[in-house]
């Protein structure tokens, strides 16, 4: 599987199961495979995103979060977000839209 592949949600995912990549997400149809990260660029801004989020979600009741969940939209689309609130008290829910930041995102 490699970025740029078209592609349905479930022959995205049986690729992906057999795949040796680890980060692979389905937008509108196209494959997009993740490169190397880096800590100042990603690492650092992914930190300061969970606190964020974890704090939220300690203060607000019936939330809950994921780090980095594949998330099945439609056929064409299964993204992998970087971090995902949830909503609904005692059971998964329905994820909200994926949260990303910009390349430049400086917290």
């Amino acid at each position: 599987m490699e970025s740029g592949d078209r592609l349905i949600r479930p022959e995205f995912e049986r690729r992906h199961a057999a795949a040796a990549v680890t980060k692979a997400e389905l937008v509108e149809g196209v494959v997009y495979v993740a490169s190397p990260l880096r800590f100042q660029q990603h690492a650092e801004p992914h930190s300061r995103l969970d606190t964020w989020l974890s704090t939220y979600v300690a203060f607000t009741s019936g939330t809950r979060s994921g780090i980095e969940p594949t998330v099945p939209i439609d056929l064409d689309n299964e993204p992998q977000s970087e971090a995902t609130p949830v909503t609904g008290i005692g059971r998964l829910g329905k994820p909200c839209p994926p949260i990303r930041w910009r390349k430049n995102w400086s917290g």
